[in-house]
């Protein structure tokens, strides 16, 4: 099955949405809504889109950006016409990624009243610039991600990527390149500039080696070193994790963050939540790199409503939830990429070690050694090979695994008192006593 070619339909059209990603179960449709905002009644139609055009599954991934499955040849061209007409995806064109930057869905203005908590630059307008500076870089590659960290209580530390903005004083911030080399400090309305220079140099050292150099990570930390102007300095001191779902004081009204179990909701619990948060005037829906869904602006007690009408259909709403722990790709039969049944057997897994994983472990169930879900390390990596699953503990998808395993395998191991319950207790990697 292949994608129809640009010039059969109009240009413009995001590239991700007009390139659909062939898996088990049909296309898969990446939406770009624009500035990662959308409102209640326009979540309500990507939700009846999703079941009129797709198969009525519906995906957030871990940059914030949402997904269709089931799509197909003959549904995909009216899919993509009305997501343009109704202005639910971004348009423009360009080699380079479709969003670029990775902000809290909690983020604000910020008010410098001397509070210790809250934003300290305006994070959704520096992201807005870097996002149009971005666009006149050519080069960059598609999954190039600037991480824009307003400072504040939501921290976005666990989130890796090229570029890293970190605000550590009212209107003043650092930049990592890779994280590794820190720069700075920098005035706020200077640092969009000292970014697109960074991105226009990085993708001029690229065209030189296109197969070698992906991302930043690839370079050596001399020529980082040249991409960035600023002075050399330390990297800012780490915060605590961020709550990831919940009730949120967000200024002067609070926000509703639901979880999706690993990034996947049906279009009809979707659209009862959209149509609650309707009825209670939400003005503004973000979303969330924690695979979720932000309510903004609504009072207390309609955000408590919010979380109870969520939390009757099976979605997270408390920052405990183990399933917050686990990131895990659609798997079998879903991918035709996929050696394992990633989801289900994530979902298993999540009970098993529910203790666990609320009290600070990591697991990451990758269908394939491509690990979509999650490139980076975590305490505990699944990787499908074969309807078993390679064990690689404190690593990514790619290392060394200890084992080869099936389902039944690992989760009798992984009990407390098996061989690699006690790997992950000896290595650190569960938070909670030794059982």
């Amino acid at each position: 099955m292949n994608a129809p070619s640009p010039e059969t339909l109009r240009r413009g059209w995001c590239p991700s949405t007009l390139k659909p990603m062939e898996t088990g179960d049909g296309w898969l449709v990446r939406l770009h809504p624009p500035g990662a905002r959308l409102t209640p009644a326009q979540l309500r139609r990507i939700a009846a889109l999703a079941t009129r055009h797709g198969n009525g599954l519906i995906e957030i991934s871990a940059r914030g950006n949402m997904q269709l499955r089931g799509v197909t040849a003959d549904s995909h061209p009216a899919l993509v016409t009305t997501l343009l007409a109704e202005r639910l995806v971004d348009e423009h064109d360009g080699d380079g990624p479709q969003r670029l930057t990775l902000v809290s869905p909690l983020a604000h203005i910020p008010v410098h009243s001397g509070a210790s908590h809250g934003d300290l630059i305006d994070a959704l307008a520096l992201a807005a610039a870097i996002e149009a500076r971005g666009r006149e870089v050519a080069g960059l590659p598609a999954k190039f991600a600037v991480i824009v960290d307003g400072g504040g209580e939501s921290s976005l530390e666990a989130f890796a990527g090229d570029i890293r903005i970190v605000a550590t004083a009212p209107g003043r911030l650092v930049i990592a390149l890779a994280d590794r080399l820190w720069f700075g400090p920098v005035a706020e309305g200077e640092a969009g500039a000292a970014v697109a220079r960074a991105m226009a140099r990085f993708a001029a050292r690229r065209a030189q080696a296109p197969d070698t150099i992906r991302r930043m990570g690839d370079l050596a930390a001399a020529e980082l070193a040249v991409l960035c102007d600023l002075p050399a300095t330390e990297p800012p001191p780490q915060r605590p994790a961020p709550r990831r779902a919940g009730l949120f004081a967000v200024r002067t009204s609070h926000a509703a963050l639901v979880g999706l179990p690993f990034g996947r909701v049906e279009a009809s619990a979707l659209d009862r939540l959209a149509r609650a948060a309707e009825t209670m005037g939400c003005p503004e829906i973000r979303l969330s790199p924690w695979r979720g869904i932000a309510f903004r602006g609504l009072s207390q007690p309609d955000g408590l409503a919010l979380l109870e009408s969520a939390a009757a259909d099976g979605l997270i709403t408390r920052d405990d939830d183990p399933r917050l722990s686990v990131q895990a790709c659609a798997g079998a039969p879903a991918c035709g990429r996929a050696e394992a049944p990633a989801m289900a057997d994530a979902a298993r897994l999540a009970q098993v070690l529910a203790p666990d994983l609320a009290a600070g472990l990591t697991l990451h169930v990758s269908g394939c050694v491509k690990s979509c879900a999650r490139p980076a390390a975590s305490d505990l990596t699944l990787v499908g090979e074969g309807e078993r699953y390679r064990v690689v503990i404190g690593g990514a998808a790619r290392d060394s695994a200890l084992a080869t395993l099936d389902l039944s395998a690992l989760l009798t191991r992984l009990q407390p008192g098996q061989d690699l319950h006690a790997r992950l207790s000896a290595a650190g990697r569960l938070s909670g006593p030794t059982k």
